[in-house]
C-alpha cells in the first residue's frame, strides 16, 4: 500500500485530530455583538394519538430498534430564523423548557467558534504539514476528509447535544440556558454522547426534533444518564453496526467483491448506517474520534474537553447578548408560476456531505436534477417541474427529516439597529 492510500485507522485519526488541536483549536473565538434575532415558530404536528410526528416514527421503527416510542421525548415546536452569518436554520423546543434561545445561541456559538478556526493562520500551517499518510487515513477512516471540515462538523455536534438535551432540562435542575449548558458540561453528557450514540442517530434525530434518553439527577446536582437509557444505546449502537457488518459480510463474501468495491457498490446503504461501522473489528463500539484518549508531549490529553469547555464558555457569553422576537409565518403559495428564483431553496439542518449526498438523492430518486447543492449556505438550487413537484419533493425531505425553506427565514440584526 502507498502512503496516499486511504487507510482504516480509528486509533490513528484521533490522533492526526489531537495533534492538530493541541496547540490551542480555537483560541481566538469571541462572542459576537449584541444582537436582536427574529424567528417563526410552529407547533410540531404529531400523529393521531401520539406524542411522535410521522418523521418521528418511521424514524424510530427503521433506525432505532429496540428504542420504544415511549423512551423518546419530542419537541413540541419548531422554529425557522437566520444566523448572523445570513444562512437559514430550524431548531426545536419543549414549551416546557427553555425555549428557542438555545438552539439560536447555540448556532451562533458553532459560528463563532468556526469563524475563529477559519482565521487561525497557525492551525491552517499544521492542516498543510500533515503528512501524505495521515491524510490518508483521515480519507479512509473520517466522512469529511479535510481537517477543516471535520473540527467544522464536530463542533456542530457539540451544539446538536446541547440543544437536543435541553427537550429534558425541565427534568434538570437547571432553570436558565447558562446554568443548562454548565451543567452538561460539568455532568459529563458530551462525553456520554461521544461514546453511547452513533453518528446517524445524533444527526438524524437532532433534525426530527426527538431524543430517546432520560436524566437522572445525581445527590452532587449533576445529570446521568438512567441505566436503561445506557442500555438502549448500547443496544442501538450494536445493532446498527451488526447491520453494517451484514452488508459487508455479504458483499465480500458471498458476491466476492473486495473491500473498496462493496464500499462502492453499497455506498447509500452503508453510508446510511455508517460506512466506517462495516470496517470495525467484530465485538468493537468505536468511540468519537474526538473522545479518544492520546499521550501527548508526556501529557493525557483528548480534543472532546477541549471543545466542550470553549463551547460552554462562548455559549454562556452569547446567551445574555441575544434578544429574541416571534414573527409570524409567511405560508406562500403553491400555485404561482415556477421561475428561476423559485427553483431555489434552503435546507436549514443540512449539516454535513452525508446530507448533501441524501437530499441529492432524495431529489435525484424524483427526477429533479439538482443543478447546486451548498453545505454552508444551506442553499439548493433544483430543476423542479410545476408547483406541485416542488410541494412533493419537500414532502419527501420533511419525511427524512429536514426542512426546506423556500425563503430566507427573518433576518437578524445587532442592536445598533434596532
Amino acid at each position: 500500500m502507498t502512503t496516499n492510500e486511504p487507510r482504516y485507522d480509528r486509533r490513528a485519526a484521533s490522533r492526526v485530530l489531537a495533534v492538530l488541536a493541541r496547540p490551542g483549536l480555537c483560541a481566538g473565538a469571541q462572542a459576537p455583538p449584541a444582537r436582536r434575532i427574529e424567528y417563526t415558530c410552529a407547533p410540531l404536528r404529531t400523529e393521531p394519538g401520539s406524542h411522535l410526528t410521522l418523521s418521528q416514527r418511521l424514524y424510530l421503527e427503521r433506525f432505532m430498534r429496540p428504542c420504544r416510542a415511549d423512551q423518546v421525548t419530542s419537541a413540541t415546536h419548531r422554529i425557522a430564523w437566520t444566523d448572523s452569518d445570513g444562512i437559514p436554520n430550524t431548531g426545536h423546543f419543549h414549551i416546557g423548557g427553555l425555549g428557542p434561545l438555545v438552539p439560536i445561541a447555540m448556532r451562533e456559538t458553532v459560528l463563532a467558534l468556526w469563524h475563529a478556526l477559519e482565521a487561525d493562520e497557525t492551525f491552517a500551517q499544521r492542516v498543510s504539514a500533515v503528512s501524505a499518510r495521515d491524510n490518508a487515513v483521515l480519507e479512509g477512516t473520517t466522512t469529511d476528509h479535510d481537517p477543516l471540515d471535520i473540527f467544522r462538523v464536530g463542533i456542530e455536534a457539540c451544539g446538536r447535544a446541547l440543544a437536543q438535551h435541553a427537550l429534558l432540562a425541565r427534568w434538570t435542575p437547571y432553570r436558565t440556558p447558562a446554568e443548562f449548558a454548565l451543567g452538561m458540561r460539568d455532568s459529563g453528557i458530551y462525553g456520554a454522547v461521544a461514546t453511547r450514540w452513533f453518528w446517524e442517530l445524533q444527526a438524524s434525530s437532532y433534525r426530527r426534533g426527538m431524543i430517546a434518553v432520560t436524566l437522572s439527577t445525581q445527590l452532587d446536582g449533576t445529570v446521568r444518564y438512567s441505566a436503561e437509557t445506557v442500555a438502549t444505546l448500547r443496544s442501538m449502537k450494536d445493532m446498527t453496526i451488526e447491520d453494517a457488518h451484514r452488508i459487508m459480510r455479504r458483499a465480500t463474501t458471498t458476491e466476492g467483491l473486495s473491500v473498496p468495491e462493496a464500499i462502492a457498490k453499497y455506498h447509500d446503504e452503508l453510508d446510511l448506517i455508517s460506512r466506517q461501522y462495516a470496517l470495525v473489528p467484530a465485538g468493537t463500539r468505536p468511540a468519537c474520534l474526538a473522545a479518544m484518549p492520546h499521550q501527548l508531549d508526556g501529557a493525557h490529553y483528548s480534543v472532546l474537553p477541549l471543545v466542550v469547555d470553549r463551547f460552554t464558555d462562548l455559549f454562556t457569553t452569547i446567551v445574555d447578548r441575544l434578544t429574541l422576537a416571534e414573527v409570524p409565518v409567511d405560508a406562500g403559495s403553491e400555485d404561482t408560476e415556477l421561475t428561476a428564483e423559485d427553483q431555489v431553496f434552503f435546507v436549514p439542518d443540512m449539516t454535513c456531505k452525508h446530507c448533501v449526498r441524501t437530499i441529492t438523492g432524495v431529489l435525484e430518486s424524483m427526477s429533479i436534477g439538482v443543478r447546486d447543492i451548498d453545505l454552508i449556505s444551506k442553499r439548493v438550487v433544483a430543476d423542479f417541474r410545476s408547483p406541485r413537484n416542488r410541494h412533493r419533493a419537500f414532502e419527501a425531505l420533511r419525511d427524512g427529516g429536514y426542512n426546506p425553506t423556500l425563503d430566507l427565514p427573518a433576518h437578524a440584526t445587532s442592536d445598533t439597529a434596532v
